[in-house]
């Protein structure tokens, strides 16, 4: 009775304090930004969802993006909005996921377009909390080397001073198991990395298949080709057309210790790792 009291508690709170107010979705073509080399084509049904600063791929069969586009530039990379944990059922969708169905699962409610950034604006920042933007993902990977490729990629713009596009995807099916109302939990994750000014991509694939071990920190160890991705994910991406696909271990170069410093510099008190 205490554990279903528990999660019911969890539900209420995490459906009602972060309160704020939803705006109806961009019209799509306003999203070509994100997706400046066309847009994607998947094998599943999906529905474009174009947000502010981020483009869904969005699949109502399994509550779940199937990817999540967006730009990072210099300017947006050092946001400094105070996180928010402002988690809400995206308003636009019927029947989607809500924080609810993530109650007591063990699964975090894992960003594809990281908040961190997207807190740049504070309205912007609320947007990624959207459950459209969320996939099950298990602590050890969401707080771990997922964690450390966002921080990685924020590294590079900031570091490079050059606009990234950034694709995040899942990878699942119907054998995959499922959380709350039908929540589908993928049994991998990918990303996507195009440098906008030298067309230089790079793409990793990571397993999410319990019991969910840590991955450690080697980022190159995840490293796989772009069709691979492609393939596997059952999604076709536009790519430069001198695109340079670089070799694992040839990534990009960040400076861990002077990004937090940037970050400190700029924020002062609102300066997190997210």
């Amino acid at each position: 009775m205490k554990k279903i009291f528990v999660v019911l508690l969890l539900s209420i709170l995490s459906s009602t304090v972060f309160a704020w107010n939803q705006r109806v979705p961009n019209p799509i073509r306003t999203c070509q930004v994100y997706a400046q080399y066309g847009f994607p084509e998947s094998i599943k049904s999906i529905q474009f969802i174009c947000r502010q600063a981020y483009l869904v791929g969005y699949d109502a069969a399994a509550k779940i993006p199937e990817f999540v586009m967006y730009k990072l530039t210099p300017l947006n990379s050092l946001g400094c909005v105070a996180r928010s944990n402002a988690f809400a059922a995206d308003q636009s969708i019927l029947n989607g996921a809500t924080p609810a169905d993530y109650a007591g699962t063990n699964y975090d409610k894992g960003h594809m377009a990281p908040d961190g950034d997207m807190s740049w604006d504070t309205q912007v920042q609320n947007e990624s909390f959207l459950m459209t933007n969320m996939s099950p993902q298990a602590a050890s990977f969401n707080r771990g080397i997922w964690k450390l490729l966002e921080t990685s990629v924020r590294g590079w713009v900031i570091q490079h001073n050059q606009s990234y596009t950034i694709i995040s995807g899942g990878l699942y099916n119907q054998s995959d198991k499922t959380i709350g109302k039908g929540v589908v939990v993928p049994h991998g994750f990918y990303k996507i990395v195009i440098n906008n000014q030298t067309n230089e991509v790079a793409g990793w694939k990571f397993p999410h298949v319990a019991p969910y071990p840590n991955l450690g920190n080697d980022l190159t160890k995840f490293r796989v080709s772009v069709a691979q991705i492609m393939q596997t994910a059952g999604v076709k991406y536009t790519f430069p057309t001198t695109m340079i696909e670089l070799a694992p271990g040839k990534e990009w170069t960040v400076d861990f210790a002077k990004l937090i410093q940037s970050k400190h510099a700029k924020c002062g008190v609102n300066a997190t790792d997210d």
